[in-house]
């Protein structure tokens, strides 16, 4: 369905439990934000699964074959939200095929969100030592060094992931949180400077210009269904417009509305995107900080 004639929908968070910190003011529900069913699965992707499955029953497969239907299988496994299962069949694959560059790079994202950060840097490490170009392990390895507070090694990763695409607003938005909480002038001057190279017709060309103050947070949501043309697209836009308020939010010390901003974007089930991963790692890390 074309989304055009969507209005925002009031959507209301219940606020954090009693038990968290009361070291700031009292919550104020989220409402006047856009919001749409949360995605469903794609029947073709349970089908391919089934398929992939039937494959690899067969005894006449190469190793090398056998590796590839794991690979595919658990690539689709991540997409539909199946961590284990995924993680189960790209360990399969790795085994038959060690020099599967793609397959060490799922493997460091889901230990950057089981939070075991030394072991996701030596897969991206592996991932870069068997394919150079394969950028999105720079991103990925970035996100990671971020978690685990190596800030200026988060930086330098991000800074190559974007050198090899200057014009996309995601990797500019990246690089500013990894060097945000370090540097937080440095870091600003430095989004204002790369926001320059960016094309301003482009729907995430609104983060940038939200974070830089030039775009309030009203007509940034208002922009969201501008241009849609389907309920995934839709989707797809909430769970990042979500997962960068949040960050946003967070920065500013805001955890409660920070949290509920990240429980939105898991409420999209846009699984296979890195903002609806790290929401689901960020609740984590915050729910861990307030336990202590």
């Amino acid at each position: 369905m074309i989304l055009k004639h969507i209005a925002l929908a009031s959507f209301a968070v219940l606020s954090l439990s009693a038990c968290q910190s009361t070291s700031q003011a009292e919550p104020t529900p989220i409402v006047n934000v856009p919001f749409t069913a949360p995605l469903a699965s794609d029947f073709r992707s349970e089908i391919a699964i089934a398929r992939y499955s039937e494959l690899l029953n067969r005894t006449d497969l190469e190793p090398e074959q056998q590796a590839k239907l794991y690979y595919d299988r658990g690539v689709l496994f991540d997409s539909l939200g199946m961590p284990t299962l995924a993680r189960i069949d790209f360990n399969r694959a790795v085994q038959l095929k060690p020099n599967l560059a793609e397959v060490y790079n799922f493997l460091g994202i889901h230990h950057t969100l089981m939070q075991q950060y030394e072991k996701a840097y030596e897969l991206f490490d592996s991932a870069l030592e068997l394919n150079e170009q394969h950028e999105y392990a720079y991103l990925n390895r970035g996100i990671a060094l971020y978690y685990g507070n190596r800030p200026v090694l988060a930086s330098a990763d991000l800074s190559e992931f974007l050198a090899r695409a200057p014009s996309d607003p995601y990797r500019v938005l990246w690089l500013y949180l990894a060097q945000a909480d370090d540097e937080p002038i440095k870091a600003l001057a430095n989004l204002k400077a790369n926001a320059q190279g960016l094309d301003d017709s482009q729907w995430a060309y609104g983060l940038i210009s939200l974070y830089l103050g030039d775009m309030s947070e009203h007509s940034f949501l208002a922009t969201i269904s501008e241009g849609v043309k389907s309920e995934q697209e839709y989707a797809q836009r909430l769970c990042e417009a979500y997962f960068y308020l949040a960050k946003m939010y967070q920065a500013e010390g805001l955890n409660y509305q920070a949290a509920d901003f990240f429980r939105l974007t898991l409420a999209t089930n846009v699984h296979e995107f890195v903002e609806y991963k790290y929401a689901r790692l960020e609740l984590e890390l915050m729910a861990g900080d307030n336990a202590s």
